[in-house]
């Protein structure tokens, strides 16, 4: 009987980490990186858009030449339309992260779906049709949320390294979590934005990615994920 119950006990732990683990792949299959031996990184942008830093963020990404790949909340899209045009005038990549940012794994399957559509919604309005990828908040994601993000004809993307930057006290902090980790293939976490309210400070995020861009460029080509998402020329 304990055993039984340590073995139950443990695949809960299981099923709790994959609903979260970013490279998890046990609900259904997300992109999270390219091949080990690719020579691309993916830096990606969440909880945008915000004024000022994603424009801030816009000039570190053209001064290095650099298009990357935002994840957008739909009610900052609704509030900040002009940011998101301007993203797109920069050939940046925008992609679906929800109207309001829940959890996803404790949400009806009607409440995921509307945050979905309406965040969708919210970007057509803003740029016409973009791109099909979406990330869920929080990476948090069940069977039922993959199932309803392929009937909407979205693909899922997730990453593999974080820089955790929604606590960075430092452009310092940030590369420090990020750095140690890069080895080519890698779709990078952070944020141009805040969930929890619109005008979040991320000025550590613009300077560390200025930083990220000047120490890296040369032994990596940054690119967008649709970009990482093709095979790569021999």
């Amino acid at each position: 009987m304990f055993a039984f119950a340590a073995a139950a006990g443990a695949a809960l732990v299981s099923v709790g980490y994959q609903s979260m683990a970013p490279t998890g792949q046990w609900f259904g299959r997300a992109f999270c990186g390219a091949p080990r031996g690719s020579r691309q990184i993916a830096l990606t942008f969440d909880d945008g858009p915000n004024d000022p830093h994603t424009l801030k963020l816009l000039d570190v990404l053209s001064k290095h030449n650099v298009r990357a790949t935002f994840f957008m909340i739909g009610r900052y899209v609704r509030q900040r339309p002009d940011i998101v045009t301007e993203v797109a005038r920069q050939g940046h990549v925008i992609g679906n992260h929800t109207f309001t940012h829940p959890l996803l794994t404790v949400q009806s399957a009607s409440r995921i779906r509307e945050e979905i559509v309406r965040c969708g919604n919210a970007i057509n309005e803003a740029v016409g049709e973009h791109s099909n990828l979406f990330r869920p908040p929080w990476g948090g994601r069940r069977p039922t949320v993959f199932r309803i993000v392929r009937q909407l004809g979205l693909e899922p993307v997730m990453w593999n390294i974080t820089g955790y930057d929604w606590k960075a006290t430092s452009p310092e902090f940030i590369e420090q979590k990020v750095a140690p980790k890069v080895r080519g293939g890698d779709v990078i976490l952070l944020h141009d934005g805040g969930h929890a309210s619109f005008g979040a400070d991320r000025s550590a995020t613009v300077s560390a990615v200025d930083r990220l861009l000047t120490r890296y460029q040369s032994q990596y080509e940054f690119v967008t994920i649709p970009v990482m998402m093709q095979p790569e020329s021999p």
